[in-house]
């Protein structure tokens, strides 16, 4: 008989024996359900999501229960009996959304803990994002389907189909069994669009951090932020430059080759991996030259595409200040590199990730706009810059504020 049935015929589940080491306890209640459903949500569906506030849910077994219900594809309609009270995330994108809506407290591991931008945080005053107390579930070996019934969180933010596509250990039936036995598994890969094994509808950021905010009931934290995000980018806008006067930008990766000569060149496309860059309106140096998603360049091909300036992803993220600098100085030494437009004008810049959520977003963005357009929005002095309260081109403190659940 599997777990599912088990389940199902109310004897004891395999969550039951990893929670309580063999000894059951009876009555205990699960956060929450999927309801079997496929294909992308409903207009029904939309709406309901549109409402935060609890629902009664009248075709329960039982009488009348107090519930709510939140749909996002791959998982469909998942119910809620209680918010959720601890959670864990794949990485920065979802584990961004929560804590921006306030529950940092709740968070009991990730799968790649490591490797965010975490020192953009520290220029949100009086907030203190710390990982120390949060379990890495990847790094130096392989994480299974045993881990999650080992945490017992009542909710896992990940797409299930990205992560049993990157790690064998984990299927998707195990995503299933998971779903049923611990607790919901809910969330969309929304890095960028065109992958073939995602054929299920994608989200913006805000439209997935809407659907966070409604499964953590926190739809005001919500509002404040997307308030600040919408009132931030239309200023950034209002203000840039005529398209033939904005400088070609190339994104290339931060663990590029440069003694060698092997790059990774992507175009910006769609998707939230690279929403700052569309959001500044910038001119897409690579786009014409890369059919797919990235290239593998040499010297010679990033210089015939030549850009005006040149980010690399990941250089906020993965690499320190120095060690940036380590690997610009093998650019601008080499005999072809030191021929290229962004070496000569010194515009090398330290790119954001690309699992990026509300705040995160929010950060970057400011970055990329000093880095792209430092006469209209200042210089980009390293994230120092965005230390310094007067130059800083949206209110930090309210974030702070929302974060700290003091608005």
């Amino acid at each position: 008989m599997s777990d599912n049935e088990r389940l199902r015929n109310g004897a004891p589940t395999r969550r039951d024996y990893v929670k309580y080491g063999g000894v059951i306890v009876g009555g205990g209640l699960l956060a929450g359900c999927t309801d079997d459903e496929s294909g992308a949500p409903s207009a029904a569906d939309d709406a309901a999501d549109s409402e935060m506030n609890s629902t009664t849910d009248t075709s329960s077994e039982s009488a009348e229960e107090s519930g709510y219900s939140v749909s996002m594809e791959p998982a469909g309609k998942v119910r809620f009996d209680s918010v959720p009270e601890t959670w864990m995330g794949y990485f920065s994108t979802y584990g961004d959304m929560g804590i921006a809506l306030g529950q940092l407290d709740g968070l009991r591991a990730l799968v790649y803990r490591d490797s965010w931008p975490t020192a953009l945080y520290d220029t949100i005053p009086g907030v203190d994002v710390s990982f120390d107390e949060v379990e890495q579930l990847h790094g130096g070996g392989s994480f299974d389907q045993e881990v999650f019934y080992e945490l017992d969180c009542d909710v896992h933010l990940l797409d299930p189909n990205f992560v049993s596509l990157k790690h064998d250990s984990v299927s998707e039936e195990d995503f299933e069994e998971i779903a049923d036995d611990v607790g919901p598994v809910v969330g969309n890969y929304i890095r960028r669009h065109g992958e073939e094994w995602h054929d299920y509808p994608y989200y913006s950021l805000y439209d997935a951090f809407e659907k966070i905010a409604k499964l953590f009931q926190e739809r005001d934290r919500y509002e404040i932020i997307k308030s600040v995000h919408d009132e931030f980018i239309a200023e950034l806008q209002s203000q840039l430059p005529p398209r033939e006067e904005r400088p070609e930008i190339g994104l290339l990766s931060t663990f590029s080759d440069f003694e060698e000569g092997s790059f990774h060149a992507y175009p910006i496309g769609d998707g939230n991996g690279k929403k700052q860059y569309r959001d500044l309106g910038i001119v897409d140096a690579f786009e014409p030259h890369i059919d797919g998603s990235y290239a593998n360049w040499d010297y010679e091909q990033l210089l015939e595409a030549d850009p005006d300036v040149l980010v690399f992803a990941y250089g906020l993220s993965d690499v320190t200040a120095e060690e940036f600098e380590e690997r610009m100085e093998k650019l601008r030494s080499h005999s072809v590199g030191r021929r290229l437009a962004a070496v000569k004008n010194d515009r090398l810049y330290r790119g954001g990730t690309s699992y990026q959520g509300p705040v995160i977003n929010l950060l970057q963005t400011e970055a990329a706009a000093k880095q792209f357009y430092p006469d209209r929005f200042g210089p980009w002095n390293g994230i120092e810059t965005l230390l310094d309260e007067d130059a800083q081109l949206f209110d930090h403190q309210r974030i702070a504020d929302v974060i700290n659940g003091t608005f």
